[in-house]
């Protein structure tokens, strides 16, 4: 997904017991997997005015420390990873991940002509999650390692979590999204070349937060492995990506349903 990259999340603190410590979780050999698709509409690129609705295969499986994909409520962010150090509050690992298509095309809207593709690539990083009873606290950061010059992005989430009812679950949180200069400059800046081409003035977008959102969520358990479940964030662009003249609409929305069938193997 395009917009994936904004539940980045930095971890600013890490416990004493982070590396490889002896927990009871280690020992744990199951398999775990989920298997569902969904339909999500998004902006078309970072700054769009329109969005983009496209079908979207979910898949996350896990074996000990490791997992592959990401689903909507496993935990852990899309991508091949290991969690690092896990109990009842904490968990803590690392990931690396990458786009599956070209974040922004130049074809995408006609403000972009002269502004080139930006190409897809690999990111490599660190997630953390708290949790304290209904309250989650989530974070990650991650750095392009693919050589592409997108930078570095991290975010923070907090999240809390309610069941009305014995097979409903609801959640809802804010979060923000900060970038470093080369990840604002790659997807909010114009260069000189690419105001020779385009008609824009340069413009140059410096480090800062990037993105503030509101996310509301719902899983409703039809049978212990059946799942329907949504998901609506309302985002809004901050700072120099708000003011760059590529954006069209500040307000960044996204909408997803999705159904998810869990298996577990011993």
């Amino acid at each position: 997904m395009k917009m994936a990259r904004a539940c980045m999340v930095v971890v600013l603190v890490l416990p004493a017991r982070l590396a490889w410590a002896e927990d009871a979780e280690e020992k744990r050999k199951d398999w775990n997997i989920s298997l569902g698709a969904g339909v999500v509409s998004l902006p078309e690129y970072p700054g769009s005015g329109s969005n983009e609705t496209r079908a979207l295969p979910l898949v996350n499986v896990r074996y000990k420390r490791f997992f592959l994909g990401g689903a909507p409520g496993s935990g852990s962010p899309a991508g091949l990873g290991a969690y690092l150090y896990e109990n009842r509050s904490w968990n803590i690992g690392v990931v690396v991940s990458g786009d599956v298509q070209k974040p922004r095309e130049e074809s995408d809207d006609a403000r972009l002509r002269g502004l080139g593709d930006i190409d897809g690539t690999a990111r490599a990083g660190l997630f953390a999650s708290y949790r304290l009873g209904r309250f989650s606290l989530r974070g990650s950061a991650s750095s392009d390692v693919g050589g592409k010059g997108q930078g570095t992005i991290a975010s923070l989430d907090a999240e809390a979590t309610f069941r009305p009812l014995p097979k409903l679950t609801l959640s809802a949180g804010p979060g923000v999204t900060w970038g470093n200069r080369s990840y604002m400059q790659k997807f909010f800046g114009i260069d000189a070349d690419q105001a020779a081409r385009s008609g824009f003035a340069p413009y140059a977008a410096d480090s800062g937060a990037s993105l503030a959102r509101l996310s509301f969520g719902a899983q409703y358990e039809l049978t212990p492995q059946w799942s329907l479940g949504s998901r609506i964030t309302a985002a809004r662009l901050l700072g120099d990506a708000a003011d760059s003249p590529i954006v069209e609409d500040k307000n960044q929305n996204t909408f997803a349903l999705f159904v998810i069938y869990r298996l577990q193997t011993r």
